[in-house]
Parts: structure tokens; C-alpha cells; sequence
């Protein structure tokens, strides 16, 4: 698998959730998914934005050999079909949840349209999400065509710092506290999960991190 994008853990559900608006709570519903259930294909109509509440959803495509390329694996909060609100009329990937109790709020075009006029803030908020998104979805274009593998996942690692870590004051470590498996970062750097394996192996000889299923943790490099 390849990938494309993973997002920092910037919580819109409490911004753009129709839930907050008193006009559209009263007909709004989620919609539940399990693992493997499909939001939507390629192709599909693009008349809906989508929320998660909880659970995780990959975002990506098939190329035209067949093979999986993974743009993005979100979890809570995050935002993904918003290339409908820009004016797409059909799907150009699929978004598939791959946890067991995955919970999305949809938002209808319309809908978003009708916010975005009323709450020039809330426009703001919207396309500055979209423009960040597509900034960063650039950067990592160019890592994986560019980067080797170590440094993409070197790269990858701080990201995650910078979004799930915390100093630990005892001994300065970075500690990261984050949603993925190894499978959903070999998926998300370009790579196989034995290459992965083999290099999380070679850090953790050089004493630059550990690594388990619960946290990262990012030895203090002593200059």
C-alpha cells in the first residue's frame, strides 16, 4: 500500500457537527459502520461532507493495477469528503471504516452551503481546514516520491510528536499517545509492515525510540 496524508488530531466535530445548530439538530442522524463497511465507492454521488464521532475511517483509491493506495486514515473529529463542498460531483476514492463501532455525522451540501453563508467564521474555519489539507497533502507527495523509507517514517514520527506527544518531565523523552496500528503506519508511509518492522528494530538499537502498542517514545538525543 501507499499513502498520501495522515491528519493531526484537530477535532471539527465541535465545530462543524449540524448538532450544534439548532436548525438542523431535529432531523439529523449518525450513521453507525463496522470494520470493512464502505461510507462511499468511487463514483459515487459527492452530495455529502462527513464527520467522524468516533472510529476510523481510510480514505484512498485503486490504481489502475488494482493495488490499494491509502491517502488518509482519520479517527475522531476529523473531516473527509470535503472535496463536494469545492463543487465534485462524483467520488474520486472511496472512504471505508475500518473499526468496529464507527460513527459519522453526514452533512448534506446544502447544508454546508447554508452554514457557510449564514457564519462567515464558520466559512473561515472550513476553508482554512481545506487549504491546510491540501498544503500538507502536497509535503507528503513529495516524501514519498522523493525520501527514502526511514526518512519518511523518521518524518512520520514527528508528525505524531507534534500531534499526540507530550514531554515526559523525568527524563525528557517524547511520548506519543496516538490511534494507529503498525499496519495503519506502513499503509500511511508508502511501505510493507515487515520493512517496518525492520526499521522500528534498527531505531530501537540506536536508542532512538521505543516502540509498543500503546506509545512511541522518543529518547532525548544528548548533543
Amino acid at each position: 500500500m501507499n499513502s498520501l496524508w495522515f491528519f493531526e488530531d484537530t477535532n471539527l466535530f465541535k465545530v462543524l457537527c449540524p448538532h450544534k445548530f439548532k436548525a438542523y439538530k431535529k432531523d439529523h442522524d449518525f450513521d453507525a459502520y463496522k470494520k470493512k463497511d464502505y461510507i462511499y465507492f468511487t463514483e459515487d454521488s459527492a452530495n455529502k461532507v462527513y464527520l467522524i464521532e468516533k472510529g476510523k475511517v481510510k480514505v484512498g483509491y485503486y490504481s489502475e493495477d488494482g493495488k490499494e493506495v491509502v491517502k488518509a486514515i482519520l479517527s475522531k473529529g476529523q473531516l473527509f469528503g470535503e472535496k463536494a463542498i469545492l463543487g465534485e460531483l462524483k467520488r474520486d476514492e472511496f472512504a471505508q471504516s475500518i473499526d468496529n463501532s464507527t460513527s459519522i455525522c453526514p452533512i448534506s451540501v446544502d447544508t454546508m452551503h447554508d452554514l457557510m453563508r449564514d457564519n462567515q467564521t464558520f466559512s473561515f474555519k472550513v476553508y482554512k481546514f481545506i487549504g491546510f489539507k491540501f498544503k500538507k497533502l502536497e509535503r507528503r507527495l513529495q516524501l514519498l516520491m522523493f525520501k527514502d523509507t526511514k526518512t519518511r517514517l523518521l518524518d512520520f514520527l514527528d508528525e505524531l510528536c507534534a500531534d499526540y506527544g507530550y514531554d515526559c518531565p523525568k527524563t525528557g523523552d517524547h511520548v506519543i499517545k496516538h490511534p494507529y496500528t503498525q499496519k495503519d503506519i506502513a499503509s500511511l508511509i508508502g511501505t510493507s509492515r515487515p520493512t517496518l518492522n525492520i526499521l522500528i528494530n534498527e531505531l530501537k538499537e540506536d536508542k532512538i525510540l521505543d516502540f509498543n502498542r500503546n506509545e512511541i517514545r522518543m529518547y532525548k538525543r544528548i548533543a
